[in-house]
């Protein structure tokens, strides 16, 4: 490991790196990623980043919490990007550690936008988004050539903390086989009233990925009609990636987490009548 840090990139003083932390394994931390955390004098993090992510840090390193979490106090956006640019101009060897990616929902763009503003030299490290990350380690994948030839990824809410109403639900309710939703569990009644108007079956299969690809991983299986009801008779919390689609059925399958923790066989194939006959 140590022969691999030596052939990257050293932080330089002076310097932000924006690093995706990934959905919350820090197995799957980038080695960019783990190299950073080793180098930096100072690490501003998310609210949806894995302590034992942060526990990679060099011992010297100051850990700054910057979180931002819908519905409870915030550090505000602006705050956060001007702070990056004091740490720089001060002389350290800064690390903005985001959960998943930090250009995937994650304001990545805007802090490396105020970045540029004020001359502070930054690198991009992009990590194992959520909304990929997360639901396969639910055991369910984004794409499947018995399915989807197109997914679409969404957030649940704007900055005012309401549905965005730029989205043209119709035309993903019709034309996306699969949806995957991020920050979408406290409109989730709103949004699925949208799906199923803009067409979309209220019998499709939904899930529900809280605190993904961590010990506390909780995943429910639902519709699009019952999701609002049946996440909260569960007493389910953010942070959660919301998905419909029928891929959500190959979990029965594909759970492999789930079969390893707890024992358990994984079922057959459901789309197995469907199968491609392989090439002869």
């Amino acid at each position: 490991m140590h022969s691999l840090f030596a052939a990257l990139p050293p932080m330089e003083r002076g310097s932000v790196w924006l690093v995706g932390a990934g959905p919350g394994d820090p197995g799957l931390l980038t080695l960019h990623a783990a190299h950073a955390l080793q180098q930096a004098d100072v690490i501003v993090h998310d609210a949806l980043v894995n302590a034992e992510c942060l526990s990679l840090a060099g011992p010297d390193a100051v850990l700054e919490f910057a979180g931002k979490r819908g519905g409870k106090p915030s550090h505000k956006q602006r705050d956060i990007s001007l702070r990056l640019v004091e740490l720089a101009r001060a002389g350290n060897r800064v690390l903005r550690l985001k959960g998943g990616d930090p250009f995937v929902f994650g304001r990545g763009g805007e802090e490396a936008l105020t970045l540029i503003e004020h001359g502070i030299p930054f690198r991009i490290v992009p990590g194992i988004t959520a909304g990929i990350g997360g639901l396969a380690y639910a055991g369910i994948p984004v794409t499947h050539r018995e399915v989807n030839h197109a997914v679409t990824f969404l957030t649940g809410h704007d900055s005012s903390g309401l549905v965005p109403d730029r989205i043209n639900w119709e035309g993903i309710a019709k034309g996306s086989p699969v949806i995957v939703m991020y920050m979408a569990m406290k409109h989730i009644g709103q949004i699925a009233a949208n799906l199923i108007a803009g067409g979309r079956a209220p019998e499709e299969p939904v899930a529900f990925v809280c605190n993904a690809a961590t010990a506390e991983q909780q995943v429910l299986e639902t519709t699009l009609a019952r999701a609002e009801a049946d996440v909260t008779a569960a007493g389910l919390e953010p942070p959660a990636i919301v998905v419909v689609g029928e891929v959500v059925r190959l979990r029965a399958s594909l759970d492999w987490l789930g079969a390893l923790t707890e024992g358990r066989a994984l079922a057959p194939d459901p789309f197995g009548s469907r199968k491609l006959k392989d090439p002869a």
